[in-house]
């Protein structure tokens, strides 16, 4: 049976063009990539056994804890029985959000700063270094971040909008990350995660928020640099890129709160966000938000830039 199966496959090839031989070969390569990619997909988003964030450390601190995202990664954090450092600027919402915390996990100790990265942050600052030096902080949440309040042209808006999203988007987390990494390394461990944006890299451009996306795009890029960097002091490095997450602020370019097949609420991005801590240097947690990436891949960019700048268009005239 052996020789037969040898002896047909002698006389195909023999018959065939090198060509088409060549051709067909680069053609299963390709499929077995793709199946290969599909499979450690399924793997990363379903199968994979998430790491215990404890072993970073005992602590996590969290910016922009009291919305959206922060304010699901704080409860989800909690529930990992970690403690908790919540950064926001409402000290209302930090009270509220700290004592909903606390009901639901008696054991968790939580430490509230109150600090607006749009302004002077440098007595918060000082804050944050006071908070983190007699603690096991193991991982750090920088998920603070803001956009223009509707779509724009880049000449319509207006200085102090697009330098306050200039200070929170991109001082904010490089200042964080540079107070909590000298402590991380002295322990030898630790995560930090940065919250990117698929305006920024998936779709390759933004039109209409030009400010917001660009200062993603630094956060992207500074987290690549840094995995690099501090991989050898045992520090996990990772950038974080949702898609459309059922937020208030995602509400002003999405134009609804409402979760969806597509749009996930706030709470379930968190639950796939925290599984995902550690691992690759940039990923999109939520699977559904994977899919869309992987198909925006196949799509030519000028028609990924015609359709985004049409939203922008759709968005600017609703607001006006």
């Amino acid at each position: 049976m052996e020789k037969q199966i040898t002896t047909y496959i002698h006389h195909f090839t023999a018959d065939q063009p090198i060509w088409l031989l060549l051709l067909s070969s680069l053609g299963f390569l390709i499929i077995l990539k793709k199946f290969i990619s599909f499979l450690k997909w399924v793997f990363n988003n379903f199968l994979r056994t998430p790491k215990d964030l404890k072993t970073y450390g005992s602590w996590a601190l969290i910016t922009g804890s009291t919305d959206g995202i922060g304010k699901a990664f704080a409860y989800q954090l909690a529930q990992k029985g970690l403690n908790l450092i919540l950064v926001s600027r409402n000290s209302h919402k930090l009270k509220t959000v700290s004592t909903e915390i606390q009901a639901m996990f008696p054991d968790t100790k939580i430490k509230k700063i109150k600090l607006d990265f749009s302004g002077n942050v440098t007595s918060g600052l000082r804050l944050i270094e006071e908070a983190v030096r007699d603690v096991d902080l193991g991982v750090l949440i920088n998920n603070v971040g803001i956009t223009y309040p509707a779509a724009m042209f880049f000449h319509e808006v207006d200085e102090k909008v697009w330098m306050d999203i200039v200070r929170v988007n991109l001082e904010g987390t490089s200042n964080v990350t540079r107070a909590v990494l000298p402590g991380m390394i002295e322990r030898k461990r630790g995560a930090v995660v940065n919250i990117g944006s698929g305006a920024s890299i998936v779709v390759p451009s933004h039109p209409l928020y030009a400010i917001y996306a660009a200062t993603k795009a630094y956060v992207d890029q500074l987290s690549r640099c840094l995995y690099v960097e501090y991989k050898q002091f045992g520090i996990d490095v990772q950038c974080q890129v949702p898609l459309y997450v059922a937020t208030k602020m995602a509400s002003r370019v999405a134009a609804t709160e409402e979760s969806s097949f597509f749009i996930p609420s706030a709470c379930d991005y968190g639950r796939a966000a925290v599984r995902q801590i550690g691992f690759e240097p940039r990923c999109s947690p939520y699977w559904t938000h994977s899919i869309q990436w992987f198909f925006a891949g196949f799509l030519p960019e000028p028609l990924l830039n015609a359709w985004r700048f049409s939203i922008g268009i759709r968005r600017r005239e609703n607001s006006s």
